[in-house]
């Protein structure tokens, strides 16, 4: 049965609704950053450049580096944009835009989030980077996906026993990132851990301006959570759904996240620039390698 047009919207030249974007336009190897303006910090180290376009907050530029192609999208702030560019992406390489009709053969997309993030622990300090061995969805958008199957109730459990989390709030999910990405990005230079990824900036990351939180010692009991040797790293807005979606979809998924706060101490990056550039280069050579 063909999927029905309310349900896949196309654009009059026939692109994909929210990204603008055709079949061809995109690579199978996809780099996920939050800033539009961060498209161009990575293509300029791009051989070649083939195409670049932008809808809103979705800006794409597609190249080759060293023989490889990739595509560069932004996607804005929040687990709601990555529902749509992850879905939109998929259904590109997935769907018969013609037919409207799923593809007997699947087309696997290698995706790595370039990031910042805020660190949770003292010994994970500003100007450093980290590799979300887990994500944490603490904002409940996974719920409306059928995520039995991909989590991690064991640890999801003992971190809502530990936290002594509001029935209220929607259960906590632990995705795990795709184990063939993790292999190649790596190294002794990066930590790893699990990241937590909130609905908010504010409030959902335990920031207090005016308005008083649900459970003010949420954030203490996060960065003390442990389970087999596992602890939460840092927090951000992200990661989560990309590793759930890109899990239920068949798809591969890392997230590199440089750290330019750490909230343990309160401290902010002088210069955050630095190391987002730093991660960048070093999410390259490894890609390429």
């Amino acid at each position: 049965m063909s999927i029905k047009q309310s349900e896949l919207i196309l654009n009059p030249d026939g692109s994909i609704y929210h990204l603008n974007l055709k079949p061809e336009n995109i690579a199978t190897n996809i780099i996920f950053v939050g800033d539009q303006d961060r498209v161009d910090k990575i293509s300029k180290y791009f051989d070649s450049i083939e195409f670049t376009t932008q809808k809103r907050e979705f800006k794409t530029t597609t190249g080759t580096l060293k023989n490889k192609r990739f595509s560069v999208i932004s996607t804005g702030i929040g687990p709601d944009n990555i529902d749509i560019v992850l879905n939109e992406l998929d259904a590109l390489v997935n769907i018969d835009l013609e037919t409207r009709k799923p593809k007997e053969k699947l087309t696997k997309l290698n995706i790595v989030r370039i990031g910042t993030s805020g660190s949770l622990q003292k010994d994970i300090p500003i100007d450093s980077i980290v590799l979300s061995s887990h994500a944490l969805d603490l904002n409940g958008l996974l719920h409306s996906y059928q995520v039995d199957k991909i989590s991690h109730p064991e640890i999801e459990n003992a971190f809502i026993k530990h936290t002594n989390w509001s029935s209220k709030k929607s259960h906590p999910l632990v995705i795990s990132n795709s184990k063939e990405l993790a292999v190649k990005l790596a190294s002794e230079k990066i930590h790893q851990g699990i990241t937590a990824t909130a609905g908010g900036f504010y409030g959902p990351q335990g920031r207090v301006l005016r308005l008083a939180l649900q459970d003010d010692d949420l954030n203490h009991k996060i960065d003390s959570f442990h389970f087999n040797g596992n602890r939460i790293t840092n927090l951000e807005m992200e990661t989560s759904a990309i590793y759930g979606l890109s899990k239920l979809l068949g798809h591969n998924a890392i997230s590199m996240n440089a750290i330019i706060a750490n909230r343990a101490d309160g401290s902010f990056s002088e210069n955050p620039g630095k190391i987002v550039s730093d991660l960048i280069k070093y999410t390259l050579e490894k890609l390429v390698e």
